[in-house]
């Protein structure tokens, strides 16, 4: 069992696979984790899977988990967290937006927390204005709706604790919501700053207006669910024991 899995789900991104492959290598070598790599195509329809295969010939660190077809991101990162082996699990995209230096930091986090997510505090040299603004004004409605403070739930580059992903069950479009979903099952969540870069090859798979829609309706589900959680302790529980004889 390695010390890390980090699982990326990849989507078309042909372009970005080498580099990244390179910087992850680079950073954790230098801190001294066994590792291993988890990509998940996602049905691409360029060279992606055809690349990662050539870099697993490389190094046995590098996994491949193929989609037979386009299932969305939370389906590739649902079918990575299930293939990860590692007794941590960190959790970025393939887009070269994340910054692999933050992985230890994150890691970091998990002497004391059982899952750390990212929060891209400065934004202006990743995305447009339009973006952001969507992404703040999301974020306020977010918290104001399922009573939380997460300040950038769509930022997916997280780190966790091999355990407290067991057992978490995903819908499509929850991805965004695994910190919510966590704490909700008693994790102990925190939010932390990360670097966030520009994009460099390829295009963004979301919009402001192709996500809006469907983001609200998964988090009135969220709201619900958060609202009809069972929430009890046990008093007493006499004669519960198992009597032989």
């Amino acid at each position: 069992m390695p010390d890390l899995s980090v699982v990326i789900p990849v989507y078309n991104e042909e372009k970005n696979l080498e580099p990244l492959w390179s910087e992850l290598r680079e950073v954790l070598d230098g801190a001294g984790l066994d590792f291993e790599i988890v990509f998940v195509d996602d049905g691409s329809g360029d060279r992606s899977a055809e690349i990662i295969r050539g870099m697993r010939e490389a190094s046995p660190r590098i996994r491949l988990v193929r989609l037979k077809e386009n299932a969305g991101e939370t389906a590739a990162t649902d079918a990575g967290l299930k293939a990860a082996r590692g007794r941590w699990v960190v959790t970025m995209d393939a887009d070269l937006q994340n910054d692999p230096r933050d992985i230890p930091r994150l890691l970091a986090q998990l002497d004391r927390w059982d899952a750390a997510t990212g929060w891209r505090t400065r934004r202006a040299g990743g995305d447009s204005w339009l973006r952001r603004l969507s992404s703040r004004v999301a974020n306020t409605i977010r918290n104001a709706i399922s009573d939380e403070t997460i300040q950038d739930s769509g930022c997916t580059f997280r780190a966790f604790r091999r355990e407290c992903l067991r057992d978490l069950v995903l819908y499509r479009g929850f991805h965004r919501f695994i910190p919510t979903l966590l704490r909700m099952r008693g994790y102990r969540v925190v939010e932390i700053p990360v670097n966030h870069r520009p994009r460099r090859f390829g295009r963004s798979k979301y919009g402001v207006m192709n996500r809006a829609f469907v983001a609200f309706a998964d988090l009135l589900v969220v709201r619900w669910m958060k609202k009809r959680l069972l929430r009890y302790e046990i008093a007493e529980n006499l004669g519960g024991d198992l009597v032989r004889g």
